[in-house]
């Protein structure tokens, strides 16, 4: 028999008239390998807002409890035409109890356990996972296990991806962020170098509080300088960001490319040898990425997702790197919250102008049957 309970649904219609409302579901008994979660927390990550809110404009939207209507400016509402006229739901990921299971083995051995899960549907009081991608979270609150699959995954493919590719050293943009902040834990328990940058002086000071070695300021004036050094120093010429927009990228190869021309013995018109590679991973400026190629041609741009790294890795890698989230859930993966709301309070004008903004340290749980 179907449970029902509240979700919440986004839609954005060929106008670009974007729809994110509350309205009661039908949840289907799980078959198969399928549980049914009664969700307790669920993270807004900022993967999440690429469908909750994208490039919407949410200062002139019309907001009534539990809806909000806004305008999706162009070329943004084009480049999401495959989504056009789809009610979809939202949350990659979350936390709850299993109240009913399928009719695998798998599936019936998670009856009543709480576990983290990834079903792509967070935001509601139930949702169906896959039982081989849900984590037990024995002893564990759903509010410790909520954020245990999207940050701390990323952050240990990032390690992982680093060891396969033969590397020593990593840089990344974003070094203050939840997810940069385990970055630095596992850099550490893995022996990997890691170059930090971060926007404020009390990023600096939060991150060498957790023992990280090599932090730059993008707002020092000697910014450009710093990085050099600690590239220099740390031979990190293969980075991670999710900024996406702007020129982050672009320095970083200068920034690479100085320091390895730098060192060479012989002069090319053709620049350095030097692989240099940077992933964006996410989209926190919409802006174009501006590259202004002054770096010689030992250079690759691509992008990096987490589900095909895992599939790349195969499965023995994503067993091992999901018993090491679990075993460090209050440490080195432990996440913090700015505030909780629940359904409802997602979707207020204060919450929505304050989270999508995406600010170091303040990000929001959703509760979802509060």
């Amino acid at each position: 028999m179907p449970t029902t309970g509240k979700q919440l649904f986004t839609t954005l219609e060929s106008n670009g008239t974007l729809t994110v409302e509350i309205a009661n579901s039908e949840f289907p008994d799980p078959t198969g390998n399928q549980v049914l979660v009664k969700m307790e927390a669920a993270p807004i990550n900022p993967s999440d807002l690429a469908i909750l809110t994208g490039a919407a404009d949410f200062e002139n939207a019309e907001y009534s409890p539990g809806k909000v209507v806004a305008k999706m400016p162009e070329p943004f509402n084009s480049g999401q035409k495959a989504r056009h006229g789809q009610r979809l739901p939202a949350g990659n990921e979350g936390a709850g109890t299993v109240v009913a299971t399928g009719d695998s083995d798998m599936a019936k051995a998670l009856m009543g356990q709480r576990v983290a899960c990834v079903p792509g549907s967070a935001y509601a009081e139930y949702a169906i996972a896959d039982a081989a991608m849900c984590l037990p979270l024995g002893d564990h609150s759903a509010e410790a296990g909520a954020s245990s699959f999207v940050n701390p995954m990323t952050a240990l493919g990032f390690a992982e991806n680093a060891k396969m590719d033969g590397q020593k050293a990593i840089l990344h943009t974003v070094g203050a962020s939840n997810l940069g902040q385990m970055l630095v834990r596992i850099c550490q328990e893995d022996g990997l170098e890691l170059v930090n940058i971060v926007r404020k002086q009390e990023h600096v000071d939060l991150l060498e509080g957790l023992g990280a070695k090599h932090v730059v300021n993008s707002s020092d004036e000697n910014f450009f300088a710093n990085l050099k050094a600690t590239i220099d120093e740390t031979d990190a010429f293969y980075g991670f960001d999710p900024i996406g927009g702007g020129q982050m990228v672009d320095t970083c190869f200068k920034a690479m490319e100085q320091v390895a021309v730098s060192k060479m013995t012989e002069y090319s018109r053709y620049g350095s040898n030097q692989a240099k590679r940077m992933f964006i991973y996410g989209r926190l400026d919409f802006s174009p990425t501006t590259l202004t190629p002054s770096y010689g041609f030992g250079w690759t741009l691509s992008g990096w997702l987490l589900t095909p790294f895992l599939q790349q890795a195969g499965m023995d890698t994503v067993m091992r790197m999901r018993k090491r989230v679990l075993d460090n859930l209050t440490t080195t993966f432990a996440s913090s919250y700015k505030t909780k709301v629940d359904l409802e309070g997602m979707l207020t004008r204060d919450a929505i102008l304050d989270y999508r903004q995406m600010k170091t340290g303040e990000k929001y749980l959703v509760v979802p049957n509060a």
